[in-house]
């Protein structure tokens, strides 16, 4: 079984679908999913998709895209959202300085409410983080020196030296189908040598970045297994041992995810 651990099935996207859309990816052998927050006046929807389907659980989080208008930078506000069974990790949150949608105080400002909820809460961490490396590194060195807390860097397509450094911090990696573009020949030799099998997730982040040979096409969860099989090939292991390793590290990442769901998708 596949889990495709980042995923946006709130979005407009998918609205006509969704039933589809969840049934495809289980004829696909992706049997979980993590649908991820952004914003929080839109959470209610995101919750819903999880509340709606036993195999779709959900983080709580402000994009670094909305981290000037959202809310107020107060960890207890995550915090609140957490205790409901399906909520599952904080975020997705971090830095963009790519696009620079909002400032960059102001998303260092939300991105460390956000790692006060997840240590307080031991809840992990999704972390979105673009053109920002130093800053993305500095500011989790900083936090953890106040208290312990984990995560995984999603959709990675940073540099080698961030993922040394965010595995040497016990962050785990993430891989989308941006991976199988003939552009990443960078990101393909980092996960071939740099990143151990052990702190490696896959995922869509669907709608956007379907794989080849569906690029240019909405993404979708079962797309995963694309993704998941030019891992595979890029770490010199099989598609079935890729989903196993994959799989399992996402049960100890997210442990709030019962381990009886792999178990009810296996059956």
């Amino acid at each position: 079984m596949l889990v495709d651990s980042h995923c946006h099935l709130d979005f407009p996207d998918f609205a006509e679908d969704l039933d589809g859309v969840v049934s495809r990816a289980g004829a696909a052998g992706v049997g979980l999913m993590l649908t991820i927050g952004t914003k929080l006046h839109a959470f209610p929807a995101v919750r819903g998709v999880a509340e709606r389907f036993p195999n779709i659980y959900c983080s709580v989080g402000v994009h670094p895209h909305e981290a000037e208008n959202d809310w107020g930078y107060a960890a207890e506000t995550l915090i609140a959202e957490t205790h409901h069974p399906k909520v599952v990790a904080i975020g997705e949150t971090g830095l963009d300085y790519f696009y620079d949608h909002s400032p960059r105080e102001l998303q260092q400002k939300s991105f460390r409410a956000h790692c006060d909820a997840s240590r307080r809460t031991g809840l992990p961490m999704v972390i979105h983080t673009r053109d920002a490396d130093d800053d993305t590194i500095s500011l989790l060195e900083s936090e953890l020196a106040h208290g312990p807390f984990t995560g995984v860097i999603h959709c990675f397509t940073g540099t080698r030296r961030l993922a040394e450094a965010c595995l040497a911090m016990g962050f785990y990696i993430s891989i989308s189908g941006i991976i199988t573009f003939k552009s990443a020949a960078d990101l393909k030799q980092t996960v071939a040598e740099a990143v151990p099998l052990e702190k490696l997730l896959v995922e869509t982040d669907s709608p956007y970045l379907a794989p080849i040979p569906h690029r240019g096409k909405r993404n979708e969860p079962a797309f995963t297994r694309k993704t998941a099989e030019c891992v595979a090939g890029l770490k010199g292991v099989s598609i079935e041992t890729l989903a196993d390793v994959t799989t399992a590290n996402f049960f100890t990442l997210f442990n709030k995810v019962p381990r009886a769901a792999l178990l009810e998708q296996a059956a």
